[in-house]
C-alpha cells in the first residue's frame, strides 16, 4: 500500500501557490531523500524549516509523508490534519488520513472517505475504498452499494470488478458475479484476483468444471494460494478426476502447504485409485499432523507419573503411545529400562533395547553413555524380533 501512496504525495509537493513554496530548503534534496528511502534524514531536514514556517503546506506534506513512510502514522496524521486546518478540502491530505486510519480506526477512515466522495463524486477509487471499509466491518449491504457504484463508474478497472464480484459472491448473487468475472477475464485472462474469484464462485455453486481452467492458469502463474488451490483440488475430487486432484495437492506440498486437508484428500484419491498402501501412508502422516508435537511431552510425563506410582505397565503403555506417534527412540529406551529394572522381564527389555539401538542417534552426553552401554550388552543379541508397532 505504501508504494501506491507514493503517487499521493505529488499533489502535496505541487502545492497551491496560495500557501507558498518553502524557500529555506532544497526541494530536490528532499526528493533525493525520498527516492533513497532516507525518511529519517528527510524529517530532520524539513523540521527546522517547518518550525519557522508552520503554515506551509508543502513542508507539512513533506513531514507527513516522511513520517508515514517511516512507520510513524500518528505523527504523519498530525501533519496532514494541520494541512486540513489550513485547507479543509485538500484532497491528498484527506486521502492520507483515511488510509492511516484504515486499520486502526475504521469509523474515522469512513468519515474521511465520505469527504472524498463529496469532493470528487465521479472518482471510482473513493467508492471502492468505502466498499473495502464496510466489507472489513462485515457490513456487506453497505459494501455492495459502494462497490456497485465504483464498478458502474469504471467497469474496465479490474480492481472495481474484483471488489464488486467478491461482494456479489458474499451475497450469493453468483450469476451477476460470474458475468462480471467472465467479462473481465476476456480482457485480461491472467488477472490473479479474478481467477481466484472464478474458482470461488464455481466451488460455491457446485459448478466444478468452471473452476478448472482458472485453477490451471493460477498454477501456470505459480500462484499457490491455499484457499483457491484447495477449492480447485476439491473440484477435481468431486468430478472424480483423482489424478488431477493428487497433482494439485502435490503442487501445494511443493509450495510448503503440508496440511492435513491436502494429505487427507490425496489419501482419499489413492484409495479411489486402489492404491491402499499409499493411502494408508498418507493417512498416518495426517494422524501425526493432527496431534500436537507437545503431545509427546504430555505422554512422556504421564509415563513418568505412572513410574512414580510403580504402575510400570501403564508407564510403558504411555511410552509406547509417544513412540508410535512421534517415533522418538528414547521412548523405547525408557520402556526397556522399566522392563529390565522394574519388571525383571529381560526378554521384553531386549525387544525395546534392540528397537532403540536400531533407531537412536544420541547427541546428549547422558544418552551417549547409555547408548554405548546398551550397544555393548544388547547390540549383538538378535534372537528376538524388535517390538512391533
Amino acid at each position: 500500500m505504501k508504494i501506491l501512496l507514493l503517487f499521493l504525495i505529488v499533489p502535496l509537493f505541487c502545492c497551491n501557490h496560495t500557501y507558498g513554496q518553502p524557500t529555506s530548503i532544497d526541494k530536490n534534496k528532499v526528493m533525493d531523500y525520498f527516492q533513497n528511502q532516507q525518511f529519517e534524514e528527510a524529517i530532520n531536514y524539513v523540521l527546522p524549516a517547518l518550525s519557522v514556517d508552520t503554515l506551509n503546506i508543502a513542508l507539512l506534506g513533506y513531514a507527513g509523508y516522511a513520517n508515514y513512510m517511516n512507520d510513524h502514522p500518528a505523527d504523519a496524521e498530525k501533519y496532514y490534519l494541520k494541512i486540513l486546518g489550513i485547507d479543509s478540502n485538500y484532497i491528498s491530505a484527506i486521502q492520507y488520513v483515511a488510509v492511516i486510519n484504515k486499520n486502526q480506526n475504521t469509523a474515522k477512515a469512513i468519515q474521511f472517505t465520505r469527504r472524498l466522495i463529496t469532493l470528487q463524486p465521479g472518482k471510482a477509487i473513493h467508492y471502492r475504498s468505502m466498499g473495502e471499509l464496510f466489507k472489513r466491518m462485515n457490513r456487506t449491504d453497505s459494501a455492495y452499494i459502494y462497490y456497485s457504484e465504483a464498478y458502474n463508474l469504471s467497469p474496465a478497472d479490474n480492481k472495481n470488478a474484483v471488489g464488486f464480484a467478491d461482494v456479489l459472491i458474499d451475497e450469493q448473487k453468483y450469476k451477476r458475479a460470474d458475468s462480471i468475472i467472465r467479462l473481465r477475464l476476456l480482457e485480461d485472462s491472467l488477472d490473479i484476483p479474478l481467477l481466484k474469484l472464478c474458482i470461488r464462485s464455481a466451488y460455491a455453486t457446485d459448478t466444478y468444471q468452471n473452476a478448472l481452467q482458472a485453477g490451471e492458469r493460477l498454477i501456470r502463474l505459480n500462484e499457490p494460494s491455499l484457499t483457491p488451490m484447495t477449492q480447485l483440488f476439491l473440484c477435481y475430487y468431486n468430478l472424480k478426476l483423482y489424478t488431477d486432484c493428487i497433482r494439485v495437492c502435490d503442487y501445494l506440498i511443493l509450495n510448503s502447504y503440508l496440511t492435513e486437508n491436502v494429505l487427507y484428500y490425496q489419501a482419499k484419491c489413492w484409495a479411489k485409485l486402489k492404491d491402499f498402501n499409499k493411502s494408508n501412508g498418507l493417512l498416518k502422516t495426517c494422524v501425526r499432523l493432527a496431534i500436537s508435537k507437545d503431545a509427546e511431552m504430555y505422554y512422556y510425563n504421564i509415563a513418568l507419573n505412572w513410574e512414580a506410582l510403580k504402575q510400570y505397565k501403564k508407564a510403558i503403555n504411555n511410552y509406547d503411545t509417544a513412540y508410535y506417534l512421534f517415533k522418538n527412540p528414547v521412548m523405547n529406551y525408557n520402556s526397556g529400562r522399566i522392563s529390565e529394572v522394574n519388571l525383571k522381564n529381560l526378554s521384553l527389555a531386549e525387544k525395546y533395547y534392540v528397537e532403540y539401538l536400531s533407531k537412536a542417534n544420541p547427541t546428549e552426553t547422558d544418552e551417549k553413555i547409555a547408548y554405548k552401554y546398551l550397544k555393548t550388552r544388547w547390540g549383538k543379541k538378535r534372537t528376538i524380533s524388535p517390538v512391533k508397532k
